[in-house]
């Protein structure tokens, strides 16, 4: 009788965590002066199977002219052992019942045949001790974490395979995921790996914000891309770049660094992006081969302040203050005209305009169309030079794809030197302006990972604002009424 091969693995149960989006929230703002604004398994394959038949009459008289019986005459068999997993044959021999075995005192063997055959040290795979009940040997060590997601960077995923979330990957994105665990997979690409439904956590389709949970299986497809042509790194190199991070610190301690972001450098790779924010830290790895993260995300032209965290449990904690909107945010810009009410609120909600560039223009959509989430921002006039330009403080409530971007042209008055979104027909640029986004990222006040005493940060203005601020006399130091808007 033969044994029965083991079952096959099903999936795990339960799924990732999905982020529940929040509709808008009914009711005015709670402080006066702030108004709604008007516009506002195993591989795959069938296990060997042990063949169980007799033996043929050939080969047990070879058998007996080499003087081999029983357990040896299994071992020189080729069917004694199984191509793809030694186990399998050794289960279907023993659970044959074979027939006694008469006792013969042993014969010499016949001329032409090596006297010793059976005790030949020489001879390949001699091992005495494994017919007898020596003890197997103890298991291999397997390789570490880091072994492993080095393995899988390197060789950027040859085929299906299904990766494990670790505790300390716990609430993470999955597309922040997938960056971690392959840092060389552009994140276009990732985007365009789980829109396409081309990635499983726990068996299902998944959002590219859904949450992880630890235990879950996420099933990474084929990712066989060809590799980006890279600089080869070099000591000088990477003080250059470590140089260069350092001298964009407003703040760092043992868990965390606030960077000032400047004007035209993107935050991660992409089509045709070589240097980004992501790529520069890989310069501060430090010995224990930890690189500091991004927590989140800024435009390649928004400027200022910009969170890192140095390990990946500042990494997590700092990422569930975002999404518990624990982190305020204050944005300053400079727009085109002046509006009719010098504080508001803009609640509306945004979708692509094109689903499937993740870098698409960001359109006002109606509740319900697909891919649209709400948005809210709440704004505040701090200044303005006549009716031609004002400076606009923003508060966003939520973090969408070109917020801020979209609900200032939504409200009539886009931001100066946005591509995207600057739709002002007839307006000319004034003299001395540069025509680069006017947008900063000046404030940011967010709880401490470890002691969650609040880190409060202020970016200055980078150096085309500041030439604008000079110029329509605005001052830097004014009060900011934006820090008296709701929080919610």
């Amino acid at each position: 009788m033969t044994g029965k091969p083991p079952p096959r693995g099903g999936a795990g149960k339960g799924a990732g965590s999905r982020g529940a989006s929040r509709g808008p929230r009914p009711g005015g703002p709670g402080k006066p002066g702030f108004g709604k604004a008007s516009f506002g398994k195993a591989p795959f394959g069938r296990p060997e199977r042990a063949r169980t038949g007799p033996r043929t009459s050939a080969l047990d008289a070879a058998h007996r002219a080499a003087g081999l019986r029983g357990e040896d005459a299994a071992e020189r068999s080729p069917w004694g052992s199984t191509q793809g997993g030694s186990a399998q044959g050794e289960s279907a021999q023993e659970s044959r019942e074979a027939p006694p075995v008469r006792e013969r005192a042993p014969r010499a063997p016949k001329a032409g045949l090596k006297p010793a055959f059976r005790s030949d040290p020489s001879r390949p795979g001699h091992n005495p001790a494994a017919r007898g009940k020596a003890p197997p040997p103890p298991p291999l060590e397997g390789p570490t974490r880091r072994e492993q997601r080095a393995a899988a960077s390197a060789t950027l995923a040859s085929g299906v395979q299904t990766l494990t979330v670790e505790a300390d990957e716990a609430g993470m994105r999955i597309d922040r995921f997938l960056t971690t665990r392959f840092p060389q997979l552009p994140f276009a690409r990732v985007q365009s790996i789980v829109r396409k439904g081309e990635l499983r956590v726990d068996g299902k389709r998944a959002k590219p914000n859904d949450r992880l949970e630890p235990g879950s299986s996420v099933r990474v497809p084929p990712l066989k891309l060809d590799q980006p042509a890279e600089r080869p790194r070099s000591p000088l190199r990477d003080r250059d770049d470590a140089d260069f991070i350092r001298s964009l610190i407003l703040y760092e301690d043992a868990d965390m660094m606030v960077l000032n972001k400047p004007f035209g450098l993107a935050v991660q790779g992409g089509s045709g992006t070589v240097r980004h924010v992501d790529g520069l830290l890989e310069a501060l790895t430090g010995p224990d081969g930890q690189k500091p993260r991004l927590v989140h995300r800024l435009d390649k032209d928004t400027a200022g302040c910009l969170i890192v965290a140095k390990t990946r449990l500042a990494a997590a904690t700092l990422a569930k203050s975002f999404r518990s909107r624990a982190a305020r945010k204050i944005y300053w810009a400079l727009s085109a005209g002046v509006p009719r009410l010098r504080q508001g609120r803009v609640s509306t909600y945004l979708a692509k305009e094109e689903p499937t560039d993740a870098d698409a223009r960001m359109r006002v959509a109606k509740h319900g169309d697909e891919g649209a989430t709400h948005a809210l921002t709440y704004y505040a006039m701090v200044d303005q030079a006549a009716q031609k330009l004002s400076w606009l403080s923003f508060k966003p409530v939520t973090g969408r794809t070109h917020q801020l971007r979209a609900h200032a042209a939504h409200i009539g008055h886009p931001i100066v030197g946005d591509p995207k979104y600057f739709d002002v027909e007839n307006w000319a640029l004034p003299g001395g302006i540069q025509n680069r986004l006017h947008l900063l990222a000046r404030r940011i006040v967010i709880p401490h990972p470890r002691t969650g005493h609040p880190v409060d940060v202020s970016a200055p203005l980078p150096p085309h604002m500041a030439q604008s601020w000079n110029l329509l006399g605005f001052d830097a130091a004014r009060y900011d009424p934006i820090v008296d808007a709701p929080e919610s």
